[in-house]
Protein backbone atom coordinates (compact mmCIF):
# COMPACT_ATOMS: atom_id res chain seq x y z
CA UNK A 1 0.00 0.00 0.00
CA UNK A 2 1.86 3.69 -1.01
CA UNK A 3 1.53 6.15 1.62
CA UNK A 4 -0.35 8.90 1.78
CA UNK A 5 2.53 11.14 2.50
CA UNK A 6 3.71 10.30 -0.82
CA UNK A 7 0.80 10.81 -2.53
CA UNK A 8 -0.03 13.87 -0.89
CA UNK A 9 3.85 15.53 -1.90
CA UNK A 10 2.77 13.51 -5.91
CA UNK A 11 -0.53 15.98 -6.07
CA UNK A 12 0.89 19.08 -4.50
CA UNK A 13 3.95 18.97 -7.00
CA UNK A 14 1.57 18.11 -10.03
CA UNK A 15 -1.03 21.27 -8.70
CA UNK A 16 1.73 23.37 -7.71
CA UNK A 17 2.45 22.74 -11.91
CA UNK A 18 -0.83 23.79 -13.17
CA UNK A 19 -2.05 27.32 -13.35
CA UNK A 20 -3.71 28.79 -10.24
CA UNK A 21 -7.62 28.16 -10.88
CA UNK A 22 -10.23 29.07 -9.56
CA UNK A 23 -11.69 27.30 -5.97
CA UNK A 24 -14.18 24.17 -6.98
CA UNK A 25 -12.30 23.53 -10.17
CA UNK A 26 -9.16 22.81 -8.81
CA UNK A 27 -10.61 20.64 -5.65
CA UNK A 28 -12.50 18.73 -8.14
CA UNK A 29 -9.17 18.34 -10.12
CA UNK A 30 -7.04 17.72 -7.08
CA UNK A 31 -9.36 15.23 -5.99
CA UNK A 32 -9.88 13.43 -9.32
CA UNK A 33 -5.91 13.18 -9.58
CA UNK A 34 -5.66 12.04 -6.21
CA UNK A 35 -7.98 9.23 -6.72
CA UNK A 36 -6.41 8.15 -10.17
CA UNK A 37 -2.80 8.15 -8.83
CA UNK A 38 -4.40 6.20 -6.17
CA UNK A 39 -5.79 3.67 -9.04
CA UNK A 40 -2.45 3.47 -10.55
CA UNK A 41 -0.30 2.59 -7.74
CA UNK A 42 -2.79 0.19 -6.56
CA UNK A 43 -2.73 -1.70 -9.96
CA UNK A 44 0.79 -1.66 -9.69
CA UNK A 45 0.93 -4.09 -6.67
CA UNK A 46 4.23 -1.76 -5.04
CA UNK A 47 5.53 -3.40 -1.84
CA UNK A 48 6.88 -0.71 1.34
CA UNK A 49 10.75 -0.18 1.35
CA UNK A 50 10.04 -2.10 4.69
CA UNK A 51 8.50 -5.27 2.89
CA UNK A 52 11.12 -5.26 0.52
CA UNK A 53 14.00 -4.76 3.53
CA UNK A 54 12.81 -7.55 4.96
CA UNK A 55 11.91 -9.83 2.13
CA UNK A 56 16.39 -9.22 1.24
CA UNK A 57 17.18 -9.79 4.98
CA UNK A 58 15.15 -13.73 4.53
CA UNK A 59 16.51 -13.91 1.29
CA UNK A 60 20.24 -13.76 2.37
CA UNK A 61 19.52 -15.60 5.39
CA UNK A 62 18.71 -18.66 2.83
CA UNK A 63 21.00 -18.05 0.79
CA UNK A 64 23.57 -18.27 3.75
CA UNK A 65 21.73 -21.73 5.32
CA UNK A 66 21.55 -23.18 1.82
CA UNK A 67 25.63 -22.04 1.31
CA UNK A 68 26.27 -24.07 4.53
CA UNK A 69 24.11 -27.45 3.98
CA UNK A 70 25.80 -27.57 0.29
CA UNK A 71 29.50 -27.35 1.81
CA UNK A 72 28.52 -30.07 4.37
CA UNK A 73 27.22 -32.20 1.62
CA UNK A 74 30.24 -31.91 -0.17
CA UNK A 75 32.48 -32.68 3.16
CA UNK A 76 29.96 -35.84 3.65
CA UNK A 77 30.38 -36.87 -0.12
CA UNK A 78 33.86 -36.75 0.32
CA UNK A 79 34.10 -38.86 3.17
CA UNK A 80 31.90 -41.46 1.72
CA UNK A 81 34.35 -41.73 -1.51
CA UNK A 82 37.19 -41.73 1.29
CA UNK A 83 35.95 -44.81 3.13
CA UNK A 84 33.65 -46.68 -0.08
Amino acid sequence: MIKTEFLDNLVNQVMKALPVGGGQLTRDLEKNLRAAMQGVFTRMDLVTREEFELQSELLARSRAKLELLEQQIAELEARLKENG
